[in-house]
């Protein structure tokens, strides 16, 4: 994976000179334009009917499955919204740089810290491209998967059973490989925090690489890496095929851990305030529906059709019903309390505090400059207005609606927490990271 830049974004160059102020400018002038003084137009309905929204065959993205798939997008004015398969994180980036009237789409079912990557120009070529997150998809839900040539070894939340098993490999000249999304994205810092909290270096003790979600399970069969990280349904269906096992799932690093997001080009939003409104609404309703029990063997079926995923029904639905089996002999874990969640535990709302540790995580490994004001970020890149207005329109209940934009200090399976009032003191105290 290679280094990203630490040059540039410190606070005054990225509010104000440089080419990514450009960028937080105009996020914050789409805020101002898109909702004056915080408010929508009462009255008036979408200014739009039609959006292009990307997604990659995950269980994450079933929100936007369920609501063009139950007629929701169209039951809240938007009818013309069409849903689009990307074939990896990179193609989503390109097409949403493009945008819908360049060929592209408007916004997409997407890695959380990928919109800031985005805003901050950190990913794109020719500058900022302003984005806005509209809502989180989910919570929990994704895995560290191992090849089967490590089963003797029984790996699980402890990988520092890897450790002599990676160091031999690499004293052979043989440097192990362990496979991620995307460069700063949710599994690339999910696999990073599980290898470091061991005391696995993941930048000089093994090679990361990059691999599409739907192609892990045929690169683990042919032995092209030793380990992964992606979402459902990838992990079961590997499971499945006896090609390796499972060595966690990641709400055991993080017990209901922040996932995928509903994010947008920050000018569709400035240009279709109420239909910004209007799709969230649709997708907070889909996520009501598919967090629901009785609900989970026809959101399977329905995402495993040919058009979404392509995959049977039988490799999406018992880890999304929350039975896992792991392989390798362990125990099915009935019930698991780490279940992806899509509603429930204020799965659907988009914490700022959360987006902050994403962008803490993407300083300590490089992606983000050590100096960047991650805080502006955030207040650009997260509406979390735009989910208020739109779940009090839906008639959420009071108690179901975050009464912060915080969820507090998080604390992770390794013992470490992170506050969001001092990032800083979080990153002080990781032993190993590339921030000083």
């Amino acid at each position: 994976m290679s280094d990203i830049s630490k040059t540039g974004i410190n606070r005054r160059r990225f509010l104000q000179g440089s080419a990514a102020s450009a960028g937080t400018a105009a996020l914050f002038s789409a805020i101002g334009a898109s909702f004056p003084g915080g408010a929508f137009a009462q009255t008036a309905g979408p200014e739009t009917t039609k959006a292009i929204l990307g997604f990659i065959a995950l269980t994450d993205a079933s929100p936007l499955i369920v609501a063009k798939e139950k007629g929701l997008f169209a039951k809240h004015g938007m009818a013309d919204v069409e849903v689009v398969k990307q074939s990896s994180w990179g193609t989503t980036r390109d097409n949403l740089v493009l945008g819908s009237a360049g060929s592209g789409i408007d916004g997409a079912h997407i890695l959380t810290p990928m919109p800031y990557l985005m805003s901050a120009g950190k990913i794109t070529q020719g500058g900022p491209v302003p984005m806005q997150i509209l809502a989180r998809l989910n919570l929990d839900g994704q895995g560290i998967s191992i090849a089967n040539a490590f089963a003797d070894l029984k790996v699980g939340l402890d990988a520092g059973v890897l450790r002599e098993s990676f160091a031999k490999a690499k004293a052979a000249g043989k440097t192990s490989k362990v496979a991620v999304t995307f460069p700063g994205g949710t599994h690339d810092l999910w696999m990073r925090y599980w290898l470091a909290a061991a005391g696995i270096d993941p930048n000089t003790d093994v090679e990361t690489i990059v691999v599409p979600p739907p192609q892990m399970v045929a690169n683990l069969k042919v032995n092209t890496m030793d380990a992964f990280c992606v979402g459902e349904p990838w992990n079961e269906q590997m499971v499945g095929q006896k090609i390796g096992f499972s060595a966690l799932t990641t709400g055991e690093l993080w017990n209901n851990h922040p996932e995928k997001s509903l994010a947008m080009r920050a000018d569709w939003v400035a240009a279709h305030p109420n239909s910004a409104k209007a799709l969230t609404m649709a997708v907070l309703e889909a996520q009501q529906w598919c967090d629901k029990a009785e609900n989970k063997k026809e959101l399977a079926e329905i995402v495993g059709k040919r058009a979404w995923f392509n995959v049977p029904a039988k490799d999406i639905v018992k880890r999304l019903s929350g039975e896992y089996d792991y392989g390798n002999a362990r125990p099915v874990v009935e019930n698991s309390p780490h279940i992806m969640k899509f509603w429930r535990d204020n799965a659907s709302y988009p914490f700022k505090s959360h987006d902050l540790w994403f962008l803490t995580e993407d300083q300590r490994w490089g992606y983000l400059p050590a100096d960047a004001d991650t805080k502006a970020l955030v207040e650009a890149v997260n509406r979390e207005d735009i989910w208020r207005a739109a779940a009090k329109d839906l008639g959420v209940a009071q108690a179901e609606i975050p009464t912060s934009t915080s969820r507090g200090v998080e604390t992770f399976f390794d013992g470490k927490s992170f506050d969001p009032a001092n990032p800083s003191a979080y990153l002080e105290s990781l032993s190993i990271k590339r921030v000083a």
